[in-house]
């Protein structure tokens, strides 16, 4: 009673934004953490970029049907799950806003059932349609043990026998069917943490078999979309084992990893933990050397972590600019996501600095006049720090033929940019005047 108890309480507070943030890595890159982000994360009024409003309590926002990580597409960031329809754009399996990358893994297309519809009684079991159109298993002695905790507990708990044992093929079983369970609705999310999955699978994250890696982190990624579950994933200490995937998973492990490490970071004390991990490099070097889909979940995670401004500071020093430079080339297909980061690291000298070194200030000029609404008004945020601190880069600014663009975004665009746009062109005739008058 007490476990049922608790998944309801847990269920009224996310289950609305859950919107199946299921597992990300199977079928296609469909929807991602895009559309999620796109609909809960706002600009503040300064020039800090997006800042992802999930709930008050740090949970993800609603994103569809998540099977993978998480994306920040038109100025949005979303998350995913266990990668299988990925809606939203993060990493995990969470769904990817209609995005389809050839290189991305395919995922499974399969929509679990909760546990509470599945019975454990007979060796045979069946799949059967069940109502709203979503595929049902159900046990052939046709019990409906829909709602029975216990039976769910018992499923978890022979699977978590199996996760300590010495076996690799028992472990790949385990990790591999807690990946699914965990994929498909919070109840069940709920049940595998507290009969006390996420210690072993936090383990399981150095294990040497690649396969129980991927399955171990994915499960992670997929128990992550439970706000009651991103406290205890962190305080089972899982950030130090995350970096390590990242570092020597394979490419779908790596992905899920950042996509964790994401969903994580939705939690505002954790970004610090997170930078202070070691996290920053390995995510830039997936930003730099990784899938399309590697790529993305890539630059969700140092968006939320470029929040925090002590980690601005380390996300620069590990080169991080070049690679944000070269994806905003509209060919890559993450202009939005990459200014995002960008106009972040635009408030701090050192990443102003770095941006012009990396060429930024032409490709920000280009976004201020081809991109998105929500691409034009992170540039004119990014395109303000840097003139304002600098007058070589003011130059520079000038140079590009940048006013144009932004009378044209001072009239049309959204509100913030028409802000930014209009206060970087006063700043422009101030500084004329200011020159005439020393004359």
């Amino acid at each position: 009673m007490q476990m049922a108890l608790l998944a309801r309480l847990s269920l009224a507070s996310s289950e609305a934004r859950e919107s199946s943030l299921e597992e990300r890595h199977a079928g296609s890159d469909e929807q991602t953490l895009e559309q999620s982000t796109e609909e809960a994360s706002h600009f503040d009024s300064d020039s800090q970029v997006l800042l992802v409003s999930s709930s008050v309590d740090g949970s993800l926002p609603n994103t569809g049907q998540l099977d993978r990580e998480c994306d920040i597409d038109n100025g949005m960031i979303g998350v995913p799950s266990d990668r299988t329809n990925y809606s939203g754009d993060a990493s995990g399996e969470v769904a990817d806003g209609g995005l389809s990358v050839s290189s991305a893994p395919q995922r499974e297309n399969v929509i679990l059932p909760r546990l509470g519809d599945i019975c454990m009684e007979g060796p045979s079991v069946r799949r059967q349609t069940a109502d709203r159109g979503f595929p049902r298993i159900i046990s052939s002695s046709s019990m409906d043990a829909r709602g029975d905790f216990s039976a769910i507990e018992n499923q978890v708990r022979e699977l978590i026998n199996d996760l300590g044992s010495d076996s690799i093929e028992g472990q790949r079983s385990a990790t591999s069917e807690i990946r699914l369970l965990a994929k498909h609705n919070m109840e069940n999310r709920i049940v595998i943490a507290n009969c006390g999955a996420i210690n072993l699978l936090v383990g399981l994250l150095h294990s040497p078999d690649a396969k129980v890696q991927e399955n171990a982190v994915t499960a992670l990624l997929n128990l992550s979309l439970s706000d009651i579950n991103k406290i205890a994933i962190v305080n089972a200490d899982a950030v130090d084992p995350l970096v390590h995937v990242l570092e020597t998973g394979n490419p779908e492990a790596k992905e899920n990893s950042a996509a964790t490490l994401f969903s994580l970071s939705f939690i505002e004390d954790n970004r610090a933990r997170i930078g202070q991990s070691g996290a920053v490099k390995p995510l830039v070097d997936l930003l730099g050397n990784g899938s399309p889909r590697g790529k993305k979940d890539a630059v969700t995670a140092l968006f939320n972590l470029s929040i925090l401004n002590e980690n601005k500071g380390r996300i620069v020093q590990a080169d991080a600019l070049r690679h944000l430079v070269e994806l905003m080339d509209p060919a890559a297909g993450m202009v939005d996501k990459a200014v995002a980061v960008l106009a972040n690291l635009a408030t701090i000298q050192e990443g102003r600095t770095a941006i012009g070194q990396a060429r930024g200030i032409p490709a920000l000029v280009e976004v201020v006049e081809l991109g998105s609404a929500k691409a034009k008004e992170n540039a004119a945020a990014a395109l303000l720090q840097l003139c304002t601190n600098s007058n070589r880069f003011c130059n520079i600014v000038l140079q590009e033929d940048a006013v144009p663009p932004l009378v044209a975004l001072s009239q049309s665009g959204t509100p913030r940019a028409r802000e930014k746009a209009q206060a970087l062109l006063s700043y422009f005739r101030s500084q004329r005047h200011g020159n005439s008058g020393r004359r």
